[in-house]
C-alpha cells in the first residue's frame, strides 16, 4: 500500500500515468489530500472507478484525537494525535495578533536526551513520515476551524535527526497546490546537529533556523544538553556562522532559563561574546515545569536580557502561552504513557 500523502505532486502525476489516467487527476488528488480528506469517497470529481483503484492500492494517513487541552487563558490548543500505529505526538496551536502558529513533532519520542524536555524521557521510538506531520497542520486546522498561516518545527523530537522526511514536509506544506506556507513563515529547530545543520544550508531554504542553545560553555551544555559532548559550544558557533555566510539567514538561538545553571552574567557575556559580529536573535525563554525533572525556572530573565542588550544583542523573551494547560512538549504525552504502563 502506497502512502499517497507523502508523495510529491510530481510523484503523484506520475502515479496516475502508470495507472493509466491523466496526468492532472494528480493534481486534483493532491488538493484534495491537503485540504484533509480522510477517505477516497470524499474526492468527488474522480471517477468511481479510480477512487475504488486507489483504494485498493493506497491508503490515507487520519489521525485521532487521543487528548485535548484548551487554554483559558490565550485560548492556546494543545493536541495528543493518536497515529495509525497507536503512536502518540503533541501538536499545539498558539493564537498571535500576526496569524495561528502551529507548532509539530517530527518524531515519537527523542533520542537527544536534554535534560530540561519531556519530550525524551522514554527515548526515541521512531521517526514521522511526511504525511503524519502534514496531518498535524491539516487536522489542527480542521478540528480548531482556524487557518494556520505559521508553522514552528519544535515539538516532539529533533527535526534535523529525520532530515529526509522533513525536508520533503517542507516540499509539500510550500506547494502553491497545497496549503501554501511560504518558507519565510516557518521555523525548524534543532539541538545543533553541526553536519545536518551544514547540510541544510545547502539547501538555501528561506526559513528560520532556530538553535536550542540554552547554554554558552561547554560544561553546562554538556551537563543539560548530551548532543554538546560530541562538538562543543565552538563548534556549533562556527557552524552557524558558516549557516548565515551560506543562507544569508539570521539565526534565532533559543535559551531556556534555568535557575542557577545558565543565568549567570558571565553567562551573558560569554554569549555575547560568541555573537559579535554575527547577526542573531536570541530568544529567552521562561522554563516550563517538568514533575520528573529537578530544574526550576529562573528567577533572573529580565536581568539577563538588559545584560545581553547593553552588549547590543537583540533579545527578546518569549511569551508564555497556555500556562493553564500541560505546555511542556512531551508532557501530555508522557501522562498518557505512564497511564498505559
Amino acid at each position: 500500500m502506497l502512502d499517497l500523502k507523502s508523495m510529491t505532486l510530481a510523484e503523484m502525476t506520475g502515479l496516475m500515468k502508470e495507472m493509466g489516467e491523466p496526468g492532472f487527476r494528480g493534481k486534483q488528488i493532491f488538493q484534495w489530500l491537503h485540504r484533509g480528506v480522510t477517505s477516497f469517497d470524499e474526492m468527488t470529481n474522480l471517477s468511481k472507478a479510480l477512487r475504488d483503484k486507489l483504494a485498493q492500492t493506497c491508503f490515507i494517513t487520519v489521525p485521532t484525537v487521543e487528548r485535548k487541552q484548551e487554554s483559558r487563558l490565550d485560548g492556546t490548543i494543545k493536541y495528543l494525535w493518536r497515529l495509525g500505529d497507536g503512536n502518540c505526538v503533541e501538536t499545539v496551536l498558539m493564537r498571535y495578533h500576526h496569524g495561528n502558529t502551529v507548532c509539530i513533532s517530527s518524531q515519537v519520542g527523542c533520542r537527544m536526551g536534554c535534560v530540561f524536555c519531556a519530550s525524551t524521557i522514554g527515548g526515541k521510538v521512531r521517526n514521522l513520515t511526511p504525511a503524519e506531520m502534514l496531518d498535524q497542520v491539516l487536522f489542527t486546522q480542521v478540528d480548531s476551524g482556524q487557518p494556520v498561516s505559521n508553522i514552528v518545527l519544535m515539538g516532539i523530537g529533533e527535526p534535523l535527526d529525520n532530515m529526509e522526511t522533513v525536508l520533503r514536509f517542507l516540499e509539500l506544506v510550500n506547494s502553491p497546490d497545497g496549503l501554501n506556507i511560504g518558507m519565510r513563515h516557518i521555523s525548524l529547530s534543532t539541538c545543533g546537529l553541526i553536519e545536518q545543520i551544514d547540510k541544510l544550508a545547502q539547501c538555501q531554504l528561506q526559513l528560520t533556523l532556530s538553535v536550542s542553545l540554552h547554554a554558552p560553555d561547554d560544561e553546562t551544555r554538556s551537563q543539560i544538553m548530551p548532543v554538546n559532548r560530541s562538538t562543543g559550544v565552538e563548534a556549533l558557533f562556527s557552524c552557524c556562522r558558516r549557516y548565515f555566510e551560506t543562507t544569508g539567514r539570521r539565526i534565532s538561538y533559543e535559551y531556556a532559563m534555568i535557575d542557577g545553571v545558565n543565568d549567570a552574567d558571565w553567562q551573558a557575556d560569554l554569549l555575547a561574546k560568541y555573537l559579535k559580529g554575527t547577526p542573531g536573535h536570541v530568544n529567552l525563554i521562561p522554563l516550563n515545569d517538568v514533575e520528573e525533572s529537578p530544574l526550576k525556572p529562573s528567577r533572573r530573565v529580565r536581568e539577563f536580557q538588559k545584560r545581553l542588550e547593553g552588549h547590543g544583542v537583540t533579545t527578546t523573551v518569549r511569551r508564555k502561552l497556555g500556562g493553564d494547560i500541560d505546555a511542556s512538549c512531551g508532557q501530555l504525552r508522557r501522562k498518557r504513557m505512564e497511564e498505559a504502563e
